[in-house]
């Protein structure tokens, strides 16, 4: 992306928003519309806008639920009920750039990417966040679980009331500078709040089906990922008996840490999960259950939302993991170390590494190096 929001650049913010000029990010689903009706009862001069981010020749599937022509005309039905104005912004090239491009290619080098959080931090909190202020708005406002807080250092973002629905695994590379200016009206309602309060205003989107995994994907990751890679055959290795080759993998972009099921394998060996993925040999190790949790991990590209970090933390490396106490270790101006109290499963280079006060959101990192079960200088069979 060629553009980007400074600091110096930035209006400074009300230190309590009230009667504040917003925009929400509206997706034509429950939670944002939602979200934007709440932003006008607290008396906010509303602004509505939806991203498009699918391409003239998407495929059926792609972009079905919360990223496509119907979506935009499910949230721009709903704005015009709200009586706000409403923008379809064309975000098509950054996320190309931001999502498309490096998700294969990340597949490919042995790790397992989290595109949602370079679109958040480039697009839904960057990109839309500069569209906020052209249009003269002090805030940006979405749909996610989150609350903001007002702590001894200003804004701090906390996870939201509802455990089963919260999304600030998704925000730790959010710029710190952009945390002032965003709101999240749902953040003490749980989802079945939101779908109550939205049907007793009428909206037909009550009720509407909510995405579950990457909108612009037609299938699975898997499926995408044959359409758009070649396969490129190479040993799996059982680090549970002397590092043997046991079976061929067609591709290690095709198998994730903690893998069991679809590994081809022999009868006699079915009790296995993929514990490492080595490009430099293109090799898939794998091994039996015990293998599968390590206690440390070193991060990158790392993002924090506050200078002063505490020694002890609670972390995730993913999605709806219950987060784990650990102490931290800041290793340089974008890397740390963890080291669990308890052995972590499955932990995955190029997942995200996301930390914790308690509910306070901290910020995170990329892991580089989690569970290593084969020597450097082992070689296949």
């Amino acid at each position: 992306m060629q553009e980007h929001t400074t600091a110096s650049s930035m209006p400074i913010p009300s230190a309590t928003p009230k009667d504040a000029k917003v925009l929400c990010a509206m997706s034509g689903g429950v939670d944002s519309s939602l979200a934007a009706a709440l932003l006008i009862d607290q008396g906010h001069d509303v602004y509505g806008a939806m991203m498009r981010f699918w391409p003239d020749d998407r495929k059926a599937g792609q972009f079905d639920i919360c990223c496509s022509p119907d979506a935009a005309h499910d949230a721009r039905r709903i704005a015009h009920s709200l009586d706000v104005p409403f923008y379809l912004v064309d975000y098509r090239d950054e996320f190309e750039e931001v999502v498309i491009d490096p998700f294969t290619k990340i597949y490919e080098s042995g790790q397992t990417p989290n595109p949602c959080v370079w679109c958040n931090r480039e697009i839904k909190f960057g990109a839309l966040l500069k569209k906020a202020f052209a249009l003269g708005c002090e805030y940006l406002a979405t749909g996610h679980y989150v609350k903001r807080v007002i702590g001894k250092e200003g804004v701090e973002l906390h996870r939201g009331d509802d455990d089963n629905k919260d999304q600030t695994y998704f925000l730790w590379a959010l710029k710190k500078e952009h945390v002032p200016h965003l709101l999240f009206p749902l953040a003490e309602l749980t989802k079945d709040d939101v779908r109550k309060e939205a049907e007793s205003r009428g909206f037909a989107v009550a009720y509407k089906k909510s995405s579950h995994s990457l909108c612009f994907l037609s299938g699975t990751a898997k499926d995408y990922l044959q359409e758009y890679t070649k396969p490129k055959p190479g040993p799996i290795i059982d680090a549970s008996d002397n590092f043997k080759t046991i079976g061929e993998h067609q591709g290690i972009q095709f198998y994730t840490i903690g893998q069991r099921k679809g590994l081809g394998l022999y009868h006699s060996h079915l009790e296995r999960f993929v514990l490492e993925l080595k490009p430099n040999i293109n090799a898939v190790i794998v091994g039996t259950h015990d293998l599968c949790f390590s206690r440390e991990l070193q991060a990158i590209k790392a993002n924090f939302l506050t200078d002063n970090l505490p020694d002890r933390v609670y972390a995730q490396t993913r999605y709806r993991q219950k987060p784990m106490a650990a102490k931290l270790e800041r290793t340089g101006e974008t890397s740390f170390s963890l080291l669990f109290d308890e052995p972590i499963l499955a932990i995955a280079k190029g997942q995200s590494a996301v930390i914790y006060d308690n509910n306070r959101l901290l910020g995170g990192g990329v892991i580089s190096e989690g569970l290593s079960v084969m020597p450097e200088e082992a070689s296949p069979e």
